[in-house]
């Protein structure tokens, strides 16, 4: 590989906030990043070296786009992997691989994968029809996901009983069995080329029952330390029996039993690792460049107790952002704010985050409970 620090060409696809804040830890590697999104005043437009708009999804635009580049890495899951698979055939590193990506983008086939490799994880049953749903294996109530394209808690329904079953999906897609959980929790998981893996501290969450994503998160967890290091090593194993090159993060649920079970996968940059940028020694972003371009993976230790809050656009707004409250925010000592740079909010759209550090746990939670009821996106 060319040196990482010099004149190798990264590509990323997708230029949201993850490849924003990419690009802001791979200025200090001196690397020169490309980007390719469909949108235009997409978050990383002013930081990279060069914007290319164009459709991810689309075969011609993701080859050509990668023809230009040494090295190919994503911010998003939902781009042509047929695309990604013909550009390693000619040579050109594409970190996560094409077929992990393939995997992640079919919740389907990421459920089987669990199940052949042992992993814990909740009962389920892939659908492909509205009959197969009226004679599912799955008791009342269960989730149904969409096999492909949901994200953000879209393409997720509760089927509660018989009557959810009109609203439910058509599409393909699979259920799986209601989980009573104590905890959601997460752990991100980074592995190179030389076969190196490392976890980060797992890390618990708590997440927006309205917008179905998360708003809220805590590191390190305080939960009993056989749980973490039990969910450390389920993160490790899935890395390894992917042969995954870059980073992984891995969703689950802690239930009421004291089991563990994994829920989803992303293999990329995840919200779920974002308090890593100021609470740990080496954050997730630069792990991931670490990771896929093939050297020693960073100390991922807690440097404090972090917290992370997700700045969303309030409900009934929707236009040109405000940010309202912010100077009362940033009196508040231990708060670090990152904007995402979108020009427009909508209701529970990603517009940034906020990290709190304190040595004092109930302190950072106060405070984070602070942020949350001050800082408000309108328009």
């Amino acid at each position: 590989m060319k040196a990482f620090y010099g004149d190798l060409k990264l590509g990323i696809l997708g230029g949201g906030q993850l490849g924003r804040m990419l690009i802001q830890q791979a200025i200090n590697y001196n690397v020169t990043v490309k980007i390719l999104d469909p949108d235009r005043e997409a978050p990383c437009r002013k930081l990279c070296d060069e914007f290319t708009i164009g459709s991810l999804g689309d075969y011609e635009t993701v080859y050509n786009f990668g023809k230009t580049v040494d090295l190919l890495t994503i911010e998003i899951e939902k781009v042509n992997v047929d695309a990604l698979e013909q550009l390693e055939k000619e040579g050109v590193l594409v970190y996560p691989q094409s077929r992990i990506i393939r995997l992640i983008q079919d919740k389907g086939l990421q459920k089987q994968f669990f199940k052949e490799n042992d992993i814990p994880t909740a009962d389920f049953q892939i659908i492909s029809s509205p009959q197969q749903l009226q004679q599912s294996l799955i008791p009342f109530p269960y989730i149904q996901k969409l096999r492909k394209d949901g994200y953000d808690g879209k393409g997720v329904y509760k089927v509660i009983d018989e009557s959810y079953l009109a609203g439910a999906f058509k599409e393909p897609s699979l259920i799986e069995k209601w989980i009573d959980f104590e905890k959601e929790i997460a752990v991100i998981v980074a592995r190179n080329e030389n076969g190196e893996i490392s976890t980060f501290p797992m890390v618990e969450m708590e997440f927006n029952p309205k917008a179905n994503l998360v708003e809220f998160l805590i590191a390190p967890s305080t939960l009993p330390f056989a749980i973490q290091q039990k969910a450390e090593q389920i993160a490790k194993k899935i890395a390894d029996s992917l042969k995954i090159v870059g980073l992984l993060a891995v969703e689950m649920f802690l239930d009421k039993h004291g089991r563990i079970l994994v829920n989803e996968l992303a293999p990329r940059p995840h919200n779920s690792g974002h308090q890593t940028i100021e609470g740990n020694v080496v954050s997730q972003f630069e792990q991931h460049l670490r990771a896929i371009f093939n050297q020693p993976l960073g100390d991922t230790a807690c440097l404090n107790n972090a917290i992370m809050v997700n700045v969303l656009g309030e409900a009934g707004y929707e236009g040109p952002a405000i940010y309202q409250g912010i100077e009362k925010v940033l009196k508040v000592p231990g708060v670090y704010i990152h904007l995402y740079g979108k020009a427009l909010t909508k209701p529970f759209r990603k517009m940034g985050h906020v990290t709190i550090v304190d040595a004092d746990r109930e302190k950072a939670i106060e405070k984070a409970r602070f942020v949350q009821k001050t800082l408000k996106v309108i328009s």
